[in-house]
């Protein structure tokens, strides 16, 4: 399934990457992401994300900021831990969070007992910590469509994945 599958009035969860392709203008992905946040604004769509995939998703934002920015290939986190100027000259990554919202996504909170669950469900389909984290999120909020590119997330029951392409 893809974004293009979508039908008006559905609900569903924005992951990190899904963001990230659209905030960094991703040349494979960014157009596909940029429908979708379209389709969101204009309410076609409703959109959730969480703390922790907004988080996640300001991170990647840094680096790869920091990665145009400063000419750095390799060792991003490492050399912006090293020089924390750097981090102060970034700005998109937070441009990212706060726009977030004004595309019309809800960012829902990670209460603290779904961390277990999400522990949990890492242990049943092998997925990491912060995907499965998210499926709890989704679970405990009645979502049950989820765009990203991310194929492994197809192992979470229940749950329908809709990538970009």
């Amino acid at each position: 399934m893809t974004f293009a599958d979508l039908a008006l009035g559905d609900h569903l969860f924005i992951d990190s990457n899904t963001l990230v392709y659209h905030f960094a203008a991703d040349p494979v992905f960014g157009p596909a992401c940029a429908g979708l946040m379209n389709r969101i604004q204009s309410q076609e769509l409703h959109a959730f994300t969480s703390t922790h995939a907004l988080g996640e998703a300001a991170h990647r934002m840094m680096t790869i900021e920091a990665a145009a920015l400063f000419g750095w290939k390799s060792k991003l986190l490492q050399r912006l831990k090293q020089h924390p100027a750097k981090v102060q000259q970034l700005s998109k990554f937070r441009q990212a969070v706060e726009q977030t919202p004004q595309l019309g996504i809800q960012t829902l909170t990670v209460a603290p007992p779904l961390i277990a669950v999400g522990a949990t469900i890492s242990q049943q389909t092998g997925l990491l910590t912060n995907d499965a984290l998210m499926v709890a999120v989704m679970q405990a909020n009645g979502l049950i469509k989820l765009a990203s590119a991310d194929a492994d997330l197809d192992r979470a029951p229940g749950i329908t994945r809709y990538a970009p392409a």
